[in-house]
């Protein structure tokens, strides 16, 4: 972990854009003495909302400013690891006019393929992030190969779960601080889709585009993607399937996030109702490597009330009530679910059950946590709203990397 603090950061940034510290507090609607607190490290953090309008206001990702870590493989002797990833999702065989060594091993046939990519789908849903990007590469080199050679009946699920897997590793880019390389990896998804002949992958890539634009801070573009791709496939009330139902709703979601960053919160709501009720008609369905269902939507409530400018902390605890734990099948999707009801205690004043929140979240999913940019800016603010010693937040904190262990 860098040793870099956020004011750190944020001075670095605000000279790389030539601004004095009074023009980015007339740029972001922050407080000029918040700022200069924060570079001159008084102050080692602030409210997410806060942090939002600095990133906007430099032009850069939050999870620069937080300082985002970065995934990286503890298996060693296996040639996986985030930069090889990199390298799998830019694949310079296939730029126009570029030779390369052909390699050397055969690719597994198409049905150990298919069988890889569901191992992978799996690891991603679980938070095992490391194993995942240590077995990405090779699963994209593997399906490239596979998808040319293939023939037949299996040509068009091939591609299918070739867009699939550049699905997992633009999510996983994405998770570890590079959604320039999530970009790349969601076009080559969107591409596969086509080849595959199939428009809910095609929905499905955009609602990760959606996503990936969102973690660039193109919130109107995030919407608008997501908003126009529903449109395109909302399904017939007669005659939808529940993978229509689903892929739809989950565009819908994709809309409603971006859409309450903007303090759009009439349109992030209307957005959940279409989306509750498509997953009323879905069920619960698991389809192209994410799952949909009504409790899925209500999570999602939660996770809007607390974006925007003006977080909702009661209405998101409220609406908590309503999700039966339980019934979400995905363990990282509960525990970005419980990561929201943290935040929101907190910010209802509930300091010490916010930590009993976090550690249970950490203890669950150990790995997936220390790249949750949320969980980082969370356990910044309390710490720096923290009145007495607290032995088991500055653990929490040490172990996030936002501050030296202890």
């Amino acid at each position: 972990m860098s040793s870099k603090t956020i004011g750190d950061r944020l001075g670095e940034l605000r000279r790389y854009r030539h601004i004095t510290q009074e023009e980015l507090a007339a740029r972001s609607g922050v407080h000029v003495d918040t700022i200069r607190k924060l570079e001159q490290n008084v102050r080692q953090s602030a409210r997410l909302g806060t942090l939002r309008n600095l990133a906007r206001a430099l032009d850069t990702e939050l999870d620069r400013l937080l300082g985002q870590p970065t995934v990286t493989t503890e298996l060693p002797g296996d040639d996986g690891g985030l930069i090889a990833l990199r390298d799998a999702i830019q694949d310079i065989s296939a730029l126009p006019g570029v030779s390369t060594d052909v390699l050397d091993e055969d690719p597994p046939s198409a049905e150990a393929w298919v069988g890889q990519v569901r191992a992978a789908t799996t690891l991603y849903w679980e938070g095992a992030y490391s194993e995942l990007a240590s077995s990405l590469p090779l699963l994209l080199r593997d399906g490239r190969a596979v998808a040319r050679e293939t023939t037949g009946s299996l040509v068009e699920q091939v591609w299918n779960q070739l867009a699939l897997s550049y699905q997992l590793a633009a999510s996983l880019a994405t998770q570890a601080g590079h959604p320039d390389w999530a970009f790349e990896a969601v076009e080559k998804q969107l591409y596969a889709a086509q080849r595959a002949s199939d428009p809910l992958m095609e929905g499905m890539g955009v609602s990760t585009l959606s996503w990936v634009l969102l973690r660039q801070g193109r919130w109107e573009e995030a919407q608008s993607v997501a908003e126009r791709k529903a449109d395109a496939v909302e399904p017939s009330m007669r005659r939808g399937t529940s993978a229509q139902y689903a892929v739809y709703g989950n565009l819908l979601v994709a809309a409603a996030t971006p859409a309450a960053r903007q303090d759009r919160k009439d349109e992030a709501d209307e957005y959940l109702n279409f989306a509750e009720a498509a997953a009323v008609r879905s069920g619960a369905v698991r389809v192209y490597g994410t799952a949909f269902s009504p409790v899925d939507v209500k999570t999602q409530i939660v996770n809007i009330a607390m974006a925007g400018s003006e977080p909702d902390a009661e209405k998101a605890l409220e609406a908590s009530e309503d999700v039966r734990r339980n019934l979400i099948k995905r363990p990282v999707h509960l525990a970005a679910h419980r990561l929201d009801v943290a935040q929101a205690q907190y910010q209802m004043g509930d300091s010490e059950g916010a930590l009993d929140t976090l550690l249970e979240v950490e203890a669950d999913q150990p790995e997936w946590i220390r790249y949750q940019m949320l969980a980082r800016a969370t356990v910044l603010e309390m710490r720096e709203e923290e009145r007495r010693r607290n032995t088991r937040l500055r653990g929490l904190a040490a172990r996030l990397g936002v501050e030296p262990a202890l």
